[in-house]
């Protein structure tokens, strides 16, 4: 794997208030109202192998120092990336790494000129999610949610476990149940990811009601679902300019990435590079809205809500995506 500079996972992690924390952890059912879940996931065994790599790169580790590293064989190794991405592991590899990030980048700001139609994903983007969104009025933003009912469910996903909010207008957040291994802003529990959407809207009425995400689950991971005849409905809740940079980020294609400062110029705000980053990092809505596909022009990763190592694995992921036709 190429050496590249934004191998480090570790972020400062989002401080989430006592009372925040405290009705987050109240809300979670028990454990009991979860479905069991087979230890040693596909999922599990990918984050450390990519844990591993990102640590000992420099040596090039072979695919037998990777498989000993994830507690599997090489053959288990190669079986398991077919499965889980539909690459080998030396094309996934391949995929996250600098060369070819810069690939990505090659006509990163064309792209999002001409990859989007009115709502609908464009009629060459075969790989995509197929979303239509809408924003919620400032002032329901400003006034944190109040008088609006937010269900939430946790969903096992090809990247760990999801959770999945939504509202009566379509899905508002996903994020991620995410440990050290991942890295990034939120790490610990069911509790910790809930409390990390509560802190946004603290004035919602949140309901656990996975019976409602579950469809939006099903829609999302599921390549074969994704169509233009039944798009995803999405609610973008945000500042006008967070709102304004997430339906950029809607414009860019699966197997394509961007910089920071291409949707500044896209947005008519050049100079604003920066203020576009804060606005990426604070997108509620991971994977559809896809801030995993906006890297720095040098084509380093850079930093990621939900961590590194799990925007590696989704990159590799939708390159496999890509390279099969699923969605196709």
């Amino acid at each position: 794997m190429n050496a590249h500079s934004s191998l480090r996972t570790a972020m400062k992690p989002i401080v989430v208030s006592n009372a925040v924390l405290a009705r987050a952890t109240e809300a979670i059912p028990s454990e009991a109202d979860f479905p069991a879940v087979a230890p040693g996931s596909d999922y599990d065994t990918v984050r450390r192998i990519l844990s591993y790599i990102t640590n000992n790169w420099r040596q090039q580790p072979t695919i037998e120092a990777i498989a000993d590293a994830a507690g599997a064989t090489p053959t288990d190794v190669h079986h398991l990336f077919r499965r889980w991405c539909g690459l080998t592991p030396k094309a996934f590899l391949q995929a996250i790494t600098l060369d070819n990030a810069k690939g990505l980048l090659a006509s990163s700001a064309s792209i999002l000129d001409t990859s989007f139609e009115v709502g609908l994903s464009g009629p060459g983007r075969l790989h995509d999610l197929f979303v239509t969104h809408e924003a919620m009025s400032p002032g329901e933003w400003k006034t944190g949610g109040e008088g609006l009912r937010m269900s939430y469910g946790f969903h096992q996903s090809p990247f760990g476990e999801a959770l999945v909010v939504v509202t009566e207008r379509g899905l508002a957040g996903l994020g991620w149940v995410s440990n050290s291994l991942d890295g990034g802003k939120v790490v610990g529990g069911r509790a910790e990811a809930l409390a990390d959407m509560m802190r946004r809207w603290p004035h919602a009425d949140y309901r656990f009601d996975p019976q409602s995400t579950a469809p939006y689950a099903t829609r999302i991971f599921e390549p074969g679902s994704w169509s233009p005849q039944t798009p995803l409905r999405v609610v973008l809740i945000g500042t006008d300019f967070e709102v304004r940079v997430w339906e950029t980020l809607l414009r860019i294609p699966v197997g394509c990435a961007t910089t920071y400062g291409d949707v500044a110029g896209h947005i008519g705000k050049p100079s604003a590079a920066r203020a576009v980053g804060a606005a990426v990092g604070k997108n509620p809505i991971s994977f559809v809205v896809p801030c995993h596909r906006v890297i720095g022009k040098s084509g380093a990763l850079t930093g990621y809500h939900w961590g590194l190592t799990r925007k590696r694995a989704i990159l590799g992921w939708e390159a496999g995506q890509v390279a099969g036709g699923q969605a196709a």
